[in-house]
């Protein structure tokens, strides 16, 4: 354990974490005017973060890299933001991912409750509000389609991931999420 002493504002505290190493590297607490540095060793668990990496490519545009696949996906300006709307706007991509979590939710779910979900496809549509500019609305309408052996507790566990899927439990709680389900 290596201790130093600064003078920092009086009730603060600062993290610094080492990407490289993927540890917390030094925890500064400050007490009166004294600040102290401790060392640490942390490891962080891997499974709980996720990195991805961007690239302005001009234009308004940029490259998305998933870190762990490699997978790319770009995202652009709309239209009605100055942009050529010629890929998902990043607030596309935070409405898409309401719908994306809950049905890959409901998708683990059926898993450890071993049964199948033979078909789900969903239509989602943002409204974004003005000043300042932001979603306002996310509308999901989900379309599943389960075997007709499919239990009513099967069913209800279903309806209740729809506002419990961790992207739905993220979302600013002034976000009106409008989730329908229709069982087919």
């Amino acid at each position: 354990t290596n201790t130093s002493s600064n003078v920092r504002p009086s009730n603060t505290i600062l993290c610094e974490y080492d990407m490289a190493n993927n540890r917390l590297s030094s925890l500064v607490i400050c007490r009166a005017k004294v600040a102290i540095v401790i060392e640490y060793c942390v490891v962080l668990s891997n499974k709980n973060m996720a990195s991805f990496t961007t690239t302005y490519l001009g234009e308004l545009r940029c490259s998305n890299i998933h870190e762990t696949s490699g997978t790319e996906i770009f995202t652009d300006a709309p239209i009605d933001n100055q942009g050529k709307g010629s890929a998902f706007s990043p607030t596309d991509l935070c409405a898409l991912s309401l719908t994306t979590c809950i049905i890959t939710t409901m998708g683990i779910y059926a898993q450890l409750k071993d049964f199948e979900i033979p078909y789900i496809s969903a239509r989602t549509q943002k409204v974004m509000g003005s000043n300042p500019r932001r979603i306002i609305k996310i509308i999901g309408e989900i379309n599943i389609t389960l075997s007709n052996d499919a239990s009513d507790r099967e069913r209800e566990g279903l309806l209740r991931i729809a506002h419990t899927c961790p992207v739905s439990k993220s979302l600013h709680p002034d976000i009106d999420q409008d989730i329908q389900i229709h069982f087919q």
